[in-house]
């Protein structure tokens, strides 16, 4: 299919050739004949009065054509004033032609006009009148001389039919062309107009996505703030308050005691894991060693402050993670070790980080005295926050979260997500 440009460059260079050619061709051709005309006047034997008659009609048809200018200004298709003009003129051209051969040039151009200027009742009409005197002049001059005249007169005749057969079955393919190429730059300037609407379309759709993905953004950090304040602030002062109202109701002042002390330790304990939920809301921890090096320190430390044997275990060969993928495993583990530390009563814990092939998968197990999945209670405003908010994070970038217990029976935490390498 042609493009729009190149149909619009090629159709006004051809459509105004063709008007120039309508405009002086008329001009040219007259007064090629005249000149002709007089050169030959003597050779040809035009008597005086001939020479005379030939200049009246030369000036008339010069005439004729200046009016055909201005009548013919704006007007379109063939008209009753268009074929006054085309009979006038091949009348004026018959006769110079009968007076003189050479004036035949002056009747070309009717070939071309025929068309353009008679309806299609009189187009044949007009070609014949037009190819009649163009062979009468080919054949020595009108009326032809003798039988052998009118047999040359004959044979010029029908070749001028065949070959205007011809040049009006190539008009034809050219206004079928013409035609055609109209209807492709209608077509494209539809199809343009339709996809500008598209794309603005797309563009406000655009706009209104990205106001969507923003506010899920801000919706999905809040909860993810949420967590972390639940996993390090709220149980923390939670379990310092019990502790401090079993101490003030206890009569014995060794366990009041003992009961502010483990006030104390949990007041710590909960400082270290805000100012650690703090520092990963930027994972800062990853920069030195990656995932693997944060996991190890965070289990070894978990492991120092609970008394419960952990270890650390890495398979597959390790690969430096996208910074989102990484920090997303370390708070699940955090999580998961806070659990554990909280509510499960282990002697034993295990990390396993694996690598593979497409994946990353990272595995918390522990000895605990487990729970019944299906029991757990959903999200409240009091609480049960933990395994929702690991849910959460892993599904938050295309991963998942799978969980093992069973009473007395331990747990096992496994949660997968892609393996997206670190940007350079």
């Amino acid at each position: 299919m042609p493009h729009a440009t190149d149909v619009t460059r090629n159709g006004p260079g051809v459509e105004q050739r063709w008007a120039l050619f309508y405009r002086w061709g008329p001009y040219v051709l007259l007064g090629t004949g005249t000149v002709l005309a007089a050169f030959t006047a003597a050779p040809l034997g035009m008597s005086r009065a001939e020479v005379y008659a030939c200049g009246v009609l030369v000036v008339a048809a010069l005439v004729l054509q200046l009016w055909w200018e201005r009548a013919s200004s704006g007007a379109e298709g063939p008209t009753r004033t268009s074929t006054v003009y085309f009979a006038v003129r091949m009348a004026i051209g018959f006769a110079l032609t009968w007076m003189n051969p050479l004036f035949a040039f002056q009747v070309a151009v009717n070939y071309w006009d025929a068309g353009r200027l008679l309806p299609k009742r009189l187009v044949v009409p007009g070609l014949l009148a037009a190819a009649a005197t163009v062979a009468g002049s080919q054949s020595g001059g009108l009326p032809p001389d003798g039988p052998t005249g009118w047999l040359v007169f004959l044979g010029l005749m029908a070749v001028n039919l065949g070959l205007l057969l011809l040049f009006s079955h190539l008009a034809c393919l050219e206004e079928d062309r013409a035609r055609t190429q109209a209807a492709t730059i209608a077509e494209l300037e539809r199809t343009n107009t339709a996809l500008q609407q598209a794309l603005d379309e797309n563009a406000a759709l655009h706009s209104q996505l990205l106001v969507q993905a923003r506010e899920a953004g801000v919706a999905d950090e809040r909860r993810r703030l949420a967590a972390e304040i639940h996993d390090t602030l709220a149980q923390g002062l939670t379990g310092i308050i019990a502790q401090l109202q079993a101490a003030a109701n206890t009569p014995d002042p060794a366990a009041g005691r003992d009961r502010l002390d483990r006030a104390l330790a949990l007041a710590r304990e909960s400082l270290g894991e805000a100012r650690r939920s703090v520092h990963n809301l930027a994972p800062v921890a990853l920069a030195d060693g990656g995932l693997p090096g944060a996991l190890r320190r965070t289990v070894v430390e978990w492991g120092e402050r609970s008394g419960v044997r952990t270890e650390f275990t890495v398979t597959g060969t390790a690969e430096p993670l996208h910074d989102e993928m990484a920090a997303t495993l370390l708070r699940i583990a955090q999580e998961a070790l806070a659990n554990t530390a909280r509510h499960a009563g282990a002697s034993r814990t295990g990390v396993t980080l694996s690598f593979m092939g497409d994946e990353v998968t990272l595995d918390i197990r522990d000895d605990g005295q487990g729970f019944d999945p299906l029991a757990v209670p959903a999200h409240t405003s009091a609480g049960g926050f933990g395994l929702d908010g690991m849910r959460a994070r892993a599904e938050r970038v295309a991963g998942s979260l799978t969980v093992e217990s069973e009473p007395r029976g331990g747990t096992a935490v496994s949660a997968r997500v892609p393996l997206v390498r670190h940007d350079p």
